[in-house]
């Protein structure tokens, strides 16, 4: 059974950079898409970016674009996160998930999650 296990996270101050990965246990993921959501303290989940399987097509919440890029590596059945330019209201537990299905530019999230890691930015 596909597993999630997400890493990376830390605490970083404003403007700076981080790299989470999204790496696969007990299978690939490499068939699914995947997407990155977040979640800060008293708020809702929210999605943050989603790839396809092959990488080929990938959608952005506006609250990253220009800032966030997704990307994977399927020799290595991972999928990073880039972040730059951090802000505070970046802080959150950030979730992978594999996609169930993508509707008019929303990606659907499956029961797939991993466990989070948290990103803290701060100065």
């Amino acid at each position: 059974q596909l597993q999630l296990v997400e890493s990376g996270g830390g605490l970083v101050q404003p403007g700076g950079s981080l790299r989470l990965s999204c790496a696969a246990s007990g299978s690939t993921l490499n068939y699914y898409a995947i997407g990155w959501f977040r979640q800060a303290p008293g708020k809702a989940r929210e999605k943050v970016s989603c790839i396809s399987s092959t990488g080929g097509n990938t959608i952005y919440a506006d609250s990253v674009k220009g800032r966030f890029t997704i990307s994977r590596d399927n020799a290595k059945s991972t999928v990073y996160l880039q972040m730059n330019s951090l802000k505070p209201e970046d802080t959150a537990i950030y979730y992978c998930v594999v996609i169930e299905t993508v509707v008019a530019g929303h990606c659907i999230p499956s029961d797939s999650w991993g466990q989070g890691t948290q990103v803290t930015v701060s100065s």
